[in-house]
């Protein structure tokens, strides 16, 4: 199978030749798009910049194992889901039971409409995000990553990336913009 042809494919489009023939290819296409919603994911609910990275190879282990066993329909908010749930459970099973903050913001059942909406809009913004950081410029994608996600320095980010310092704090500025604007243009078009 030759990968570049299917990396226009849709989500939908992978998953039905997974299904089809079962071969892990497609699940190589098609996890390695959602890298970045699940480290935003694992770091909003663990705030450990590795225990976030830990978590979401877990996560991919995890959905890989699903996969084989049940039919997904809505991939995107069904990989969000198992990796809010993973969380949880790491935080429970590393404190004995889930922290009272997160308790009452996740489980309330009082007049937490506007909580809920809170945190939809929190969880939308971090799926916009990925979906944004997307749409950059490679090098762009690759400064914006390093920098902002992985903390790394502009020099770090500079020998990881074989760019000259100015060219990575270009990239980190315009991409940080940019990201902006996508995101800013997205969410006018929902409103609509």
């Amino acid at each position: 199978m030759n990968a570049d042809k299917y990396k226009s494919a849709t989500d939908q489009q992978l998953l039905e030749n997974f299904y089809s023939d079962r071969n892990p290819e497609w699940l190589g296409i098609l996890l390695p798009r959602y890298t970045l919603l699940l480290l935003g994911v694992c770091m909003k609910y663990l705030k450990n910049e590795e225990e976030a990275k830990d978590c979401a190879q877990q996560i991919f282990l995890k959905v890989i194992t699903e996969l084989n066993k049940y039919r997904v329909e809505f991939f995107k908010s069904w990989i969000y889901m198992v990796a809010k749930n993973h969380c949880l459970m790491k935080i429970r099973d590393g404190h004995g039971k889930i922290p009272l903050e997160l308790t009452e913001r996740y489980m309330s059942t009082t007049d937490e409409q506007t909580d809920t909406q809170h945190l939809l809009q929190n969880d939308r913004a971090i799926e916009l995000m990925a979906e944004a950081l997307q749409e950059l410029s490679a090098e762009q994608r690759q400064c914006v990553t390093l920098f902002y996600l992985q903390k790394k320095s502009y020099q770090q980010t500079s020998e990881a990336t074989g760019f000259t310092m100015m060219q990575v704090k270009s990239y980190i500025q315009n991409g940080k913009r940019n990201l902006k604007l996508i995101m800013e243009q997205r969410l006018k078009q929902e409103k609509r």
